[in-house]
Protein backbone atom coordinates (compact mmCIF):
# COMPACT_ATOMS: atom_id res chain seq x y z
CA UNK A 1 0.00 0.00 0.00
CA UNK A 2 2.88 2.22 0.58
CA UNK A 3 4.64 1.84 -2.71
CA UNK A 4 0.85 2.50 -4.21
CA UNK A 5 0.62 5.51 -2.25
CA UNK A 6 3.89 7.23 -3.35
CA UNK A 7 3.46 6.11 -6.94
CA UNK A 8 -0.13 7.99 -6.52
CA UNK A 9 1.67 11.23 -4.84
CA UNK A 10 4.29 11.51 -7.70
CA UNK A 11 1.87 11.37 -10.16
CA UNK A 12 -0.59 13.48 -8.42
CA UNK A 13 2.29 16.07 -7.72
CA UNK A 14 3.96 16.29 -10.95
CA UNK A 15 0.60 17.15 -12.78
CA UNK A 16 -0.20 19.88 -9.87
CA UNK A 17 3.45 21.10 -9.90
CA UNK A 18 3.04 21.44 -13.98
CA UNK A 19 -0.03 23.15 -13.77
CA UNK A 20 1.10 25.31 -11.25
CA UNK A 21 4.61 25.94 -12.41
CA UNK A 22 2.58 27.21 -15.93
CA UNK A 23 -0.12 29.67 -14.08
CA UNK A 24 2.72 30.96 -11.75
CA UNK A 25 5.15 31.69 -14.98
CA UNK A 26 3.66 32.59 -18.23
CA UNK A 27 1.76 35.55 -19.33
CA UNK A 28 -1.89 35.80 -19.35
CA UNK A 29 -1.72 35.70 -23.52
CA UNK A 30 -0.08 32.56 -23.37
CA UNK A 31 -2.65 30.90 -20.84
CA UNK A 32 -4.95 31.92 -22.17
CA UNK A 33 -4.34 29.61 -25.34
CA UNK A 34 -5.31 26.64 -22.74
CA UNK A 35 -7.37 27.47 -20.01
CA UNK A 36 -10.23 30.05 -20.77
CA UNK A 37 -10.96 30.57 -18.02
CA UNK A 38 -8.14 32.73 -16.98
CA UNK A 39 -9.94 35.67 -18.95
CA UNK A 40 -12.78 35.61 -16.14
CA UNK A 41 -9.99 36.77 -13.60
CA UNK A 42 -7.19 38.77 -12.05
CA UNK A 43 -3.80 37.75 -12.71
CA UNK A 44 -3.25 38.30 -9.76
CA UNK A 45 -5.90 34.98 -8.74
CA UNK A 46 -4.28 33.07 -11.62
CA UNK A 47 -0.78 33.42 -9.94
CA UNK A 48 -2.29 33.03 -6.01
CA UNK A 49 -3.77 29.38 -7.88
CA UNK A 50 -0.39 28.42 -9.87
CA UNK A 51 1.03 29.39 -6.57
CA UNK A 52 -1.30 27.19 -4.28
CA UNK A 53 -0.67 24.16 -6.61
CA UNK A 54 3.07 24.49 -6.50
CA UNK A 55 3.13 24.53 -2.69
CA UNK A 56 0.70 21.73 -2.33
CA UNK A 57 2.92 19.82 -4.89
CA UNK A 58 5.58 20.29 -3.11
CA UNK A 59 3.75 18.96 0.12
CA UNK A 60 2.82 15.56 -1.39
CA UNK A 61 6.18 14.97 -1.32
CA UNK A 62 8.74 16.04 0.92
CA UNK A 63 7.28 16.11 4.32
CA UNK A 64 7.17 12.38 3.68
CA UNK A 65 10.23 11.73 1.76
CA UNK A 66 11.89 13.69 4.70
CA UNK A 67 10.27 12.53 7.54
CA UNK A 68 9.91 16.32 8.75
CA UNK A 69 6.27 17.09 9.55
CA UNK A 70 5.03 14.14 7.94
CA UNK A 71 1.25 15.07 8.75
CA UNK A 72 1.43 18.33 5.82
CA UNK A 73 1.77 15.53 3.17
CA UNK A 74 -2.38 15.07 3.63
CA UNK A 75 -3.22 18.62 4.76
CA UNK A 76 -1.95 19.49 1.30
CA UNK A 77 -3.70 16.40 -0.53
CA UNK A 78 -7.09 18.43 1.50
CA UNK A 79 -5.74 21.54 0.14
CA UNK A 80 -5.57 20.22 -3.34
CA UNK A 81 -9.27 19.13 -2.94
CA UNK A 82 -10.42 21.71 -1.99
CA UNK A 83 -9.25 23.28 -5.26
CA UNK A 84 -10.67 20.92 -7.43
CA UNK A 85 -13.92 21.16 -5.69
CA UNK A 86 -13.61 24.90 -6.51
CA UNK A 87 -12.51 24.18 -9.91
CA UNK A 88 -15.18 22.15 -10.55
CA UNK A 89 -17.87 24.58 -9.50
CA UNK A 90 -16.83 26.81 -11.90
CA UNK A 91 -16.72 24.50 -14.40
CA UNK A 92 -20.06 23.34 -14.07
CA UNK A 93 -21.44 27.00 -13.78
CA UNK A 94 -19.46 27.33 -17.42
CA UNK A 95 -21.69 23.95 -18.28
CA UNK A 96 -17.66 22.47 -19.23
CA UNK A 97 -18.32 18.82 -18.20
CA UNK A 98 -14.83 17.97 -19.38
CA UNK A 99 -13.05 20.11 -17.10
CA UNK A 100 -15.13 18.67 -14.57
CA UNK A 101 -14.16 14.85 -15.16
CA UNK A 102 -10.55 15.66 -14.70
CA UNK A 103 -10.97 18.09 -11.57
CA UNK A 104 -12.90 14.86 -10.79
CA UNK A 105 -9.88 12.68 -11.00
CA UNK A 106 -7.40 15.33 -9.61
CA UNK A 107 -9.85 15.12 -6.53
CA UNK A 108 -10.06 11.45 -6.21
CA UNK A 109 -6.42 10.85 -6.26
CA UNK A 110 -6.11 13.91 -3.63
CA UNK A 111 -8.62 11.94 -1.76
CA UNK A 112 -6.62 9.21 -1.76
CA UNK A 113 -3.13 10.34 -0.60
CA UNK A 114 -5.25 12.22 2.41
CA UNK A 115 -7.03 9.12 3.46
CA UNK A 116 -3.65 6.92 3.05
CA UNK A 117 -1.46 9.26 5.15
CA UNK A 118 -3.44 10.54 7.73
Amino acid sequence: MNILLWIIQGITALLFGMAGSMKFSQSREKLLKTLPWVNDYSMTMVRFVGASELFAAIGLILPSALGIVPILTPVAACGLMLIMILAAVYHLGKKEYKGIMFNGLLFVLSAIIAYGRF
